[in-house]
């Protein structure tokens, strides 16, 4: 990489993490707007279907026992109910009830309609974007 290169990656390791910082925030706000903490909502956000504790947890970067927490919490809220696996039943799948699918599908819409307004970009300028990120993030050295 030449030095003119440098500043030009600060700036962008800059750019991205703020735009990831907005994107945050804004979803956090719709969190507490739907009265769910942001760990409790991100989880609830990954959620589309069945799945073990575990995968959420891999899902999330952290370990089961803090994944415990935070879906004691959506148990609380009666939006995620526990089941166990029919082939293993130490294993515990964690199902969305009535009330979780719809807090979801409101989180979900909200953060979509967020993001929309944030990437307000020409249609060409957004697709060159997206494939951009796509490509760095497709590199496994990244």
């Amino acid at each position: 990489m030449s030095a003119e290169a440098e500043p030009v990656v600060a700036e962008l390791a800059d750019l991205v993490s703020q735009l990831a910082g907005r994107l945050r925030t804004q979803f956090n706000a719709t969190a507490a707007e739907l009265d769910l903490p942001p760990a409790q909502a991100l989880a609830l956000a990954n959620l589309r279907s069945p799945a073990p504790m575990r995968e959420l947890a891999d899902w999330m970067a952290c370990e089961a026992s803090n994944v415990t927490g935070i879906v004691d919490g959506l148990e609380r809220r009666g939006l995620v109910v526990r089941q166990p696996d029919p082939a293993d039943r130490r294993v515990k799948h964690l199902v969305l009830t009535e009330e979780g699918e719809r807090r979801r599908e409101v989180l979900c819409s909200r953060s979509h309609t967020q993001a929309m307004s944030l990437f307000e970009l020409p249609d060409e300028d957004r697709l060159l974007l997206r494939d951009l990120l796509v490509r760095l993030l497709a590199d496994p050295a990244g």
